[in-house]
């Protein structure tokens, strides 16, 4: 009876060591976990899936990351502290042991570095690719969240960072683009949640960049009830993005996996977000406005014409 049947030997030997307080060294089916007080939940759920989300041949600690990372995104667009995360994972059978090994200590790095925490999950196996789900909490100040639907004609519609790597990394790992210094497949693999950044009062919506700037975008308007309008030479493109040259342009700005933030902007707070940007080290760039109107989406080019799409983002049907 001392011997743990295999899942739960894989568990004590990989995951255990990433519980944090409330989680009972993942003992029981359940974590307890009292939130800060005077402070509001924030949930997040995202899936990755083998062959659509991320390539065979990516390794485990990058993957385990990006899971992580990619739920953290999310939290950042509404100003959350991150708290801790609930994990499940769905292995082919005979998915070796290194892999797991591999893959919790690309988590164990994140939580060092994001102050996070595992609090419980489940594990199985599955005769697909690999599938993975995390489920992350963080807090923040009572009614402090933007939502998607806040925004309002007149407000400047701003992103953080630089728009376009994750899919011109996509296809650099494909090898259908030249990437030479490996930062555009970096980008790809490993997104930067942009946590840290105090939103409350600052900006009236907000979400992270996910499915491709133009559909999310789309996302905030139709939430809202605005149109919006973007100059695509606003649209603030990485040294590496603007030298795979100007025919990639459609897929930066609809193509997704960018995870970098984007807000609607009262006009009398847009110094103050450049400030708030600037201390936590984040850039920011105003690339349009919201204006009244039906929902809709307008991305001019530099002459000023409307820019017409194949496809205005990700979808998964």
């Amino acid at each position: 009876m001392d011997k743990l049947p295999p899942e739960f030997a894989l568990i004590a030997r990989h995951f255990r060591p990433l519980a944090g307080a409330g989680a009972d060294a993942l003992r029981d089916d359940v974590a307890l976990i009292r939130p800060p007080e005077g402070r509001e939940l924030v949930l997040k759920i995202d899936a990755l899936v083998g062959g659509v989300h991320f390539l065979p041949d990516d390794p485990p600690e990058l993957i385990s990351r990006k899971l992580l990372r990619v739920n953290l995104s999310d939290l950042a667009a509404k100003g959350a502290v991150p708290l801790g995360y609930l994990l499940s994972l769905s292995a082919p059978r005979g998915t070796p042991d290194s892999f797991f090994a591999a893959f919790a200590a690309g988590l164990a790095a994140d939580q060092a570095e994001f102050g996070i925490a595992l609090w419980g999950g489940d594990t199985t196996s599955t005769p697909g690719p690999l599938s993975l789900a995390l489920t992350a909490i963080g807090h923040v100040a009572p009614g402090a969240a933007p939502r998607r639907s806040g925004a309002r004609p007149g407000d400047l519609i701003c992103v953080t960072g630089t728009i376009g790597d994750g899919a011109l990394g996509l296809r650099a790992a494909r090898g259908e683009l030249a990437d030479p210094t490996g930062y555009l497949r970096d980008r790809y693999r490993l997104p930067r949640p942009r946590l840290g950044l105090a939103l409350a009062g600052l900006v009236s919506a907000s979400m992270d960049v996910s499915d491709g700037l133009v559909q999310d975008l789309a996302h905030i308007c139709r939430a809202s009830g605005v149109a919006a309008e973007i100059g695509a030479a606003r649209v603030p493109l990485s040294p590496q993005a603007r030298t795979a040259g100007p025919e990639w342009l459609p897929l930066c700005l609809t193509g997704g996996d960018d995870y970098e933030l984007l807000f609607a902007v009262p006009p009398e707070t847009e110094a103050a977000l450049q400030a708030e940007a600037a201390r936590a080290g984040i850039e920011l760039t105003r690339i349009g406005a919201f204006r009244a109107g039906p929902p809709s989406v307008t991305v001019r080019d530099a002459a000023g014409a409307p820019m017409r799409f194949s496809s205005e983002g990700w979808s998964h049907f």
